[in-house]
């Protein structure tokens, strides 16, 4: 569905913007626990009845952040790779995609933290755990989908079977997100053992 640009609608697609973001600087300054009605009110600049207007639990709160940081992110990723997704190397793709999930800077960190905690909620809340299953069958799909096209190419080896190639390189870059994210591992490192896994899966590591 079209999003409306102007008009009521498109007033209320605004305002729930500047809330998710307001949650994501909440996150990024003082973490997940800080995150409350009053907390992203003062951040947003609106009253906390406002807030629970749009957003009428924390949790909501929480899932909106995790879409607009979804957005960001998906953002950041069509600015690295030239804007063509489709015309661009898949192994560019790929590349970027995987490293963006390891934090790097504020931004990304706040995004990356929002997405832990939604994955924690995910094992006591099925409705949750049900759409990050989707979510993921998606995105190793996707995954699959770069190194298929590189395999039919002759750039990736044969013998790389996509599908399960693409689920150990997504559970290796979220391994290593979460442990830079409790300061286990430095961010440059865990970005650069990305680099080198694909690498090593095309052939040349």
């Amino acid at each position: 569905m079209e999003r409306r640009t102007r008009g009521p609608g498109a007033r209320h697609e605004v305002r729930r913007q500047e809330i998710a973001d307001a949650v994501l600087a909440v996150v990024a300054e003082r973490g997940l626990p800080a995150v409350s009605l009053t907390e992203v009110a003062a951040r947003a600049g609106v009253s906390a009845g406002r807030v629970q207007h749009y957003f009428p639990t924390k949790g909501e709160l929480v899932e909106a952040a995790f879409e607009r940081g979804n957005e960001l992110s998906g953002t950041r990723i069509r600015a690295l790779v030239g804007g063509d997704l489709e015309g661009a190397a898949p192994r560019t793709v790929l590349t970027v995609v995987l490293t963006e999930l390891i934090a790097h800077d504020a931004e990304t960190r706040a995004h990356l933290r929002v997405r832990q905690s939604f994955t924690a909620l995910a094992l006591t809340d099925e409705a949750i755990a049900r759409r990050m299953r989707a979510d993921y069958e998606r995105f190793h799909g996707q995954v699959a989908e770069l190194l298929r096209r590189d395999r039919e190419t002759g750039l990736l080896p044969g013998s790389v079977e996509p599908g399960g190639a693409g689920v150990d390189l997504v559970a290796l870059a979220e391994g290593l997100a979460y442990y830079v994210l409790i300061g286990l591992t430095a961010p440059e490192t865990a970005r650069d053992r990305v680099v080198s896994a694909i690498a090593a899966l095309y052939g040349d590591g």
